[in-house]
């Protein structure tokens, strides 16, 4: 080895600081005047042989805080390894500073401009192999650091060690190290510009550590085999418009638990909950966020890790796993998906580089005042290339049918929910997030054009136009929007006392006037059972009999409505404690009569909505639904029929009064014969068995806009389906 003297280097001194902005430029092998030179930096290192054919040749301790320094006449060995010397022990190790960047410049344009759909192929943590030899690439974005650098434990989170490289101006920032196991612990330690020293979980990370622990795991694959190509082909195809959609929302974390309270895992619930959902009749299942979040009573609302299935229940495989089984079984699979904000945990997104990164700088436009978190910066390119590729991610890696997504009316809104001094107004004075709004359409079109048959749902509570019309037409490109005026109507005056009810049968009828503005589900979600506003069952007014009867008298009301369906778990049993998110729901209730007759009704209805196009085929359009009677305020009784497209019709009485109507006269359509199909007074279902039995003869008495009617019994606080015989 060639003798050469040591001379100061300003770099050295900024490697030992920990301040060195460009180690590939120092750091591995390099060609220099005289000769060539591998430097390595190793502070827990007492010795550093590099081999080569000839032996291990020893590298020179150039600083006695552990930079060590080989120089030579001939280019060393390509992909050297070094044999190190740590606590007595040696082990072999290839030099992480003798390989390339591997991020392309197009796929870091396409990143810059926000227009990267799959930027978790190319940032995070990923195992591969260069020339043969495993490792895993690093890669994050930082833009105002001085320096960035991977520790984890196998480098004893050691910021010095594994500095990476920077790629220009792109702020993006790579190293690949050899020899790193898959699943091992790591973050990112930056030092920024303004001299302050950070420690962040990797936010492209696809996996971490099980809470309280926040480190990411270092290069994870999916190695799920996925068994579900007939119902991808299928799903391609669908005409959703048409179809049945009925969507039981469930916590995973809270459906049922072990005795000992534990978790039920991903593949715990795929044993347990499809064959529940299969007997229950619902056509999906939609999950409360299950990208990984620190705070469990956050029910995966304060999202961390927008690429990572929380570790809570299992692994990433565990999950594609319980969609695949879903889809083996008929049952399409939603994700509730939250990119409206994103909390304030130091270790995570917020201030990610010790600047406002993914977040707006100024309050006024970046935090939530309300919830405590921040507002995504969508006019930043890059932010839109990180929640784009969140949602491909989702719906390409885990094969969800669809996304709900959280809060869209926050993301729409400057002002929402602040005071008129607390918002800044866009560039054309008004209060609409023009970036927002640009973000989602970009959303949809993408999530519309990849995905076929994948749906996006809007959680949107204001009267903003257009939310499920295509962008092509100046609509935001959702799939539906959730119906909260229809919601808010309906609970309120299912609350009235039934002698007050016949002052409110408005807030019933109201919603037709808007009902086919856009592509509307009617939920009744977990938002209406917490936080005090106890549960279904609870907001039901009258003694135990007719809590039970309003029940059942509202969960028919919503299926006969117009617009797809959506239900929180427990309400298709009248769960009488509102949920709680740490603990399984209340299932012992099943023992009782009264809370079996909700659950048999609840599934008699959903198989019989899926049975009858009248109630599913037309749900956007008008001619689906037709009052008869909207104006019987003193009876408190509504009447109407529900159209499929190839004729099909449905005839629903409601009484909304514990009092029984004998003979009422109601309109038929047909001259037929008709028999009631569906009573949810039925004595199956908990209730005082008042009804139609054998066949109705229509009559030639015009009634109601109809040319026949027919005298029935309707019960009472109950709703009855008559259909022809």
């Amino acid at each position: 080895m060639k003798k050469t003297h040591i001379k100061s280097d300003p770099r050295a001194e900024l490697l030992l600081q920990g301040r060195l902005h460009d180690p590939l430029a120092y750091l591995g092998p390099h060609h220099e005047k005289d000769g060539y030179v591998v430097r390595v930096f190793n502070p827990h290192a007492s010795e550093i042989g590099l081999e080569t054919a000839s032996g291990s040749e020893p590298l020179k301790r150039v600083h006695p805080d552990g930079l060590f320094e080989w120089h030579g006449n001939s280019e060393p060995p390509h992909h050297y390894q070094f044999r190190i010397t740590e606590n007595g022990s040696q082990r072999l190790a290839y030099d992480a500073y003798a390989f390339a960047p591997q991020i392309s410049s197009f796929d870091l344009h396409l990143f810059n401009e926000g227009r990267l759909h799959q930027g978790y192929r190319i940032l995070g943590s990923h195992a591969m192999q260069i020339d043969g030899i495993p490792g895993v690439r690093f890669s994050v974005w930082a833009p105002n650091a001085e320096r960035v650098s991977v520790v984890g434990e196998f480098n004893r989170w050691d910021g010095r060690i594994y500095p990476m490289a920077v790629h220009g101006s792109s702020g993006v920032w790579e190293l690949f190290i050899p020899g790193i196991e898959q699943g091992a612990l790591y973050k990112y330690e930056i030092y920024n510009v303004a001299g302050k020293l950070l420690t962040k979980t990797d936010p492209y990370a696809n996996a971490f550590e099980l809470r309280p622990g926040t480190a990411a795991r270092a290069g994870l694959k999916i190695e799920h085999t996925w068994q579900d190509a007939a119902w991808m082909e299928q799903r391609s195809h669908w005409d959703w418009l048409h179809a049945p959609l009925n969507a039981y929302e469930i916590h995973a974390g809270s459906w049922k638990r072990h005795p000992d309270g534990r978790h039920y895992t991903y593949r715990e619930l795929a044993e347990h909950l499809i064959p529940y959902v299969k007997d229950m009749g619902y056509t999906h299942v939609e999950l409360m966020p299950v990208s990984e979040h620190p705070l469990d009573e956050s029910w995966g609302y304060q999202t961390t890790g927008y690429f990572a299935a929380t570790s809570r229940f299992g692994s990433p495989d565990d999950l594609c796993y319980f969609v695949d089984s879903c889809h083996q079984a008929g049952v399409g699979v939603l994700l509730d998906w939250v990119p409206a904000h994103f909390p304030q945990d130091a270790f995570a997104l917020a201030r990610f580089d010790g600047t406002a990164l993914y977040e707006h700088e100024d309050p006024r436009l970046g935090f939530h005042q309300d919830w405590g978190t921040h507002i995504f910066n969508y006019g930043r390119n890059e932010v839109k290339s990180f929640l784009l590729s969140s949602a491909h991610y989702w719906l390409s890696q885990f094969h969800f049918d669809g996304l709900r997504v959280d809060a869209v009316a926050s993301m729409l809104y400057l002002d929402y929910s602040r005071k008129h001094n607390e918002w800044l107004p866009n560039k054309y004075g008004g209060r609409e997030n023009l970036e927002a709004i640009d973000f989602l359409r970009e959303l949809n079109i993408m999530a519309h054009d990849l995905f076929p048959g994948a749906l996006t749902i809007a959680e949107e509570s204001t009267s903003w136009p257009a939310v499920s019309r295509p962008t092509y037409l100046g609509g935001l490109g959702f799939s539906m929007k959730w119906n909260m005026g229809w919601m808010n109507d309906t609970l309120s005056f299912m609350q009235h006392d039934p002698v007050h009810r016949r002052y409110h049968l408005n807030q019933l009828t109201f919603s037709q006037l808007y009902a086919y503005t856009e592509n509307f589900m009617l939920p009744f979600s977990h938002d209406e059972v917490v936080h005090g506003k106890g549960s279904l069952l609870d907001k039901m007014p009258g003694d135990a009999w007719q809590k039970f009867a309003n029940l059942r008298l509202l969960l028919a009301y919503q299926m006969l409505s117009p617009g797809k369906k959506f239900n929180f778990m427990g309400n298709e049993f009248g769960q009488g404690l509102e949920w709680r998110s740490s603990w399984e729901l209340e299932w012992w209730q099943l023992g009782l009569e009264s809370h079996r007759g909700i659950q048999n009704m609840v599934r008699d209805l959903n198989h019989l909505y899926r049975s009858l196009p009248a109630l599913y085929e037309q749900d956007f359009e008008q001619c689906g639904f037709s009052w008869m009677d909207c104006n019987d305020t003193n009876l408190s009784l509504l009447s109407f029929l529900r159209h499929g497209r190839n004729g099909e019709t449905v005839v629903s009485a409601l009484n909304f009064t514990p009092v029984p109507r004998h003979r009422y006269r109601i309109g038929l359509p047909l001259d037929r014969a008709y028999r009631e199909i569906f009573n949810s007074d039925s004595y199956y279902y908990g209730g005082s068995n008042l009804g139609n039995a054998g066949e109705i003869r229509a009559e030639q008495i015009p009634w109601m806009g109809q040319p026949y009617s027919a005298e029935i019994e309707l019960p009472p606080l109950a709703c009855i389906i008559l259909a022809p015989a």
